[in-house]
């Protein structure tokens, strides 16, 4: 997937367990493991703002893209 979800960095910066982060942002532990693991097909800006007044970051700090590599 050429999107890549890095909430798992900004976490671990903090020293946040996702059990915190989903309470904090109002979501399930399981659909955080979701977004962490990149099977996530979509996330509402609601949802992204929420993770960056969480976690004092800026969208591209929890989003990156990345070329996917053709074989």
């Amino acid at each position: 997937m050429p999107i890549v979800v890095r909430i798992d960095v900004e976490l671990a910066k903090r020293k946040m367990s996702v059990g915190e982060f989903a309470e904090r942002v109002g979501l399930t532990p399981a659909n955080v493991a979701v977004l962490k693991n990149g099977r996530a097909k979509a996330v509402r800006f609601s949802t992204l703002e929420a993770m960056c007044r969480v976690l004092d970051c800026q969208p591209g700090d929890l989003l990156e893209w990345v070329e996917e590599e053709t074989p």
